[in-house]
């Protein structure tokens, strides 16, 4: 039992370090690596290189194929360039697996020291993040110790036999079982690498090893699959293909294994040099016949997973790439970029709300209370996004700029809401009973709305930007809005003493209108807050003596007119 837990184990840290490897390495360097990517399709053999050289470093090719599939589903890349990039990403993963297969026992401690050391002093450095990498590859190498030294005694048990022995013969079973475990383990190279060590062992047949290599690069292939079932179907094209290659070779290979058997059995090469050496020809030869059929093949793809006219749902995010997610830095920016739809959104209602004060549209007024639905959805989305970046992998700057799209997009939020609240009290005060702001309270309150829309536009340009001179034009708008505010409330007062009757009858719905405009601006405000705290520009308070608190406290004078004016008509 504690030999076979000991085998279980030395499997499990070899899936655990390669997985450890592709996050970090995806970390560190992958917003350059999707750069690369994006830049080398311009032909198949340019693309074909870019997806090894970056599958080579990240040990995936399933993580290529996802960085792969989002950027086809987002109309960044063709099916056919990205078909070339995959094809590249699989001659990388099996290159990966030749490097690993050799003895480095003498490496594997010498890394994990190397990391360990470099993770713990310095982790929130990109030389601390690297260790982690050395960490993972110093784990892969012991791992493959491991599973040699564990399973030697296993070699000799007669059940054990009796399995392996029941996959001599059938390459089809051979196959089907090996899918199964590259689909368990998330990882081809963990498997390839876990077959190579038991046939150095002797534990596998040459001609069952092969089977299980094939099955081992189908399961890649149904991996990338079920990893984007609910992609768009532009997206899912790259992986068909790729999983097409992958059915298409195996096919082939099949009436061939007992050749290519006698062909390795001739270079007299052990078990572990035989596994990776047809894993890394069947990859090779993949590329060979396939690179100059990829637009066929792109073609077969299309119409089996055709483009579906979709209407285009505004509270669907656009930008929100689940294959950044292991890119921090670029996850940000990807819910930054949604962010700033909420902000759009928050733009058109505003501008509406003003229309159904003009005009008294109830069916506007409908549609405007329907889009915060849209920007409650989208403010949920990017949320949760968010809480999927890894915050040990970020930044100072980065946590920054995490902890201001989480700010921004709560207090767009919270605008939504009061414009929805707005609307209704419209709706309820002021159409419903026919009344009508007078000439002079609609011009106040158009000023301070197109004032709002203006600060608005300029807190999106803070956020997007962060340029802190803008930030303080934008805190001295707040400053300058509460001023118009109480000025505009004085003016209603005034009109309400000259017995004007659209003052009269529209008193309550004026004043509560006015003060949810300096809320919504307050909000809009607080965007600039982060900018000018980080600049050290930012006072605690704004009250300068004991004196202002108490006039803060206790309303008097015009305050407490503006107070007993609202009371008395708030049943009008």
């Amino acid at each position: 039992m504690q030999t076979l837990l000991n085998l279980l184990a030395g499997v499990s840290l070899l899936v655990w370090g390669t997985h450890i490897v592709r996050t970090g390495i995806l970390r560190l360097y992958g917003g350059d690596l999707r750069r690369v990517l994006r830049r080398s399709i311009s032909n198949r053999i340019s693309a074909f290189f870019a997806g090894l050289g970056v599958t080579a470093l990240i040990q995936s090719s399933t993580a290529t194929a996802l960085i792969v599939a989002a950027f086809a589903g987002q109309g960044l890349i063709g099916t056919a360039p990205a078909l070339s990039v995959m094809l590249g990403a699989d001659v990388g993963t099996a290159l990966v697996t030749l490097v690993l297969s050799f003895d480095l026992s003498w490496l594997a401690p010498l890394l994990i020291f190397v990391g360990v050391v470099s993770f713990l002093t310095m982790q929130a450095t990109r030389v601390g993040r690297f260790g982690r990498i050395l960490i993972g590859l110093g784990l892969i190498m012991f791992a493959l110790q491991w599973i040699s030294v564990a399973a030697k005694p296993i070699v000799q048990a007669a059940g054990v036999k009796v399995i392996f022995a029941s996959l001599t013969g059938d390459v089809l079973l051979d196959m089907l079982v090996a899918a199964l475990l590259t689909i368990l383990c998330y990882s081809s190279l963990a498997v390839v690498l876990l077959l190579a060590a038991l046939a150095g062992l002797q534990v596998l047949s040459l001609p069952v090893a092969l089977g299980l290599v094939l099955g081992a690069n189908l399961g890649s292939g149904l991996l990338g699959m079920l990893s984007t079932l609910r992609s768009p179907p532009e997206a899912r094209r790259v992986v068909l293909g790729n999983f097409l290659f992958r059915v298409i070779g195996c096919l082939l290979a099949l009436p061939m294994v007992s050749h290519i058997e006698t062909w390795i059995d001739g270079l007299a090469l052990d078990g572990a040099r035989e596994v990776v050496l047809f894993h890394l020809l069947f990859n090779v030869a993949l590329a060979i016949i396939f690179v100059g059929l990829t637009e066929k093949i792109a073609h077969i793809a299309e119409r089996v997973l055709p483009t579906k006219h979709v209407s285009d749902d505004p509270a669907k995010p656009r930008h929100l790439d689940p294959s950044a997610l292991e890119t921090p830095a670029l996850a940000i920016s990807c819910a930054a970029r949604e962010a700033l739809r909420i902000g759009d959104a928050i733009e058109q209602m505003l501008a509406g709300m003003l229309t159904v004060l003009k005009t008294n549209d109830r069916m506007l007024a409908e549609r405007l209370r329907r889009m915060d639905d849209v920007v409650d959805e989208l403010y949920t989305a990017v949320k949760l996004y968010l809480t999927q970046v890894s915050r040990e992998a970020l930044d100072d700057r980065e946590g920054r700029r995490w902890t201001d799209i989480v700010s921004f997009t709560i207090n767009m939020e919270q605008i939504g809401d009061i414009i929805e609240r707005i609307l209704t009290d419209v709706e309820e005060k002021k159409i419903d009973k026919g009344r009508n702001f007078s000439d002079a309270g609609m011009a106040e309150i158009c000023d301070l709305h197109a004032r709002l829309i203006a600060n608005l536009r300029l807190g999106l340009s803070v956020f997007l930007n962060g340029d802190l001179k803008s930030a303080q034009e934008l805190l001295a708008q707040k400053v300058l809005f509460r001023d118009l505010e109480r000025a505009y409330a004085d003016s209603h007062l005034s009109r309400l003493a000259g017995n004007t009757a659209d003052s009269i009858e529209t008193s309550s719905l004026h004043l509560d209108l006015i003060a949810d405009l300096r809320r919504i601006n307050s909000h809009i405000c607080s965007i600039a807050y982060p900018i000018l705290e980080q600049a050290g520009v930012l006072a605690r308070t704004r009250l300068k003596t004991s004196e202002a608190e108490e006039t803060a406290a206790s309303p008097s004078g015009e305050d407490a007119a503006w107070q007993e004016a609202k009371t008395k008509t708030a049943g009008a």
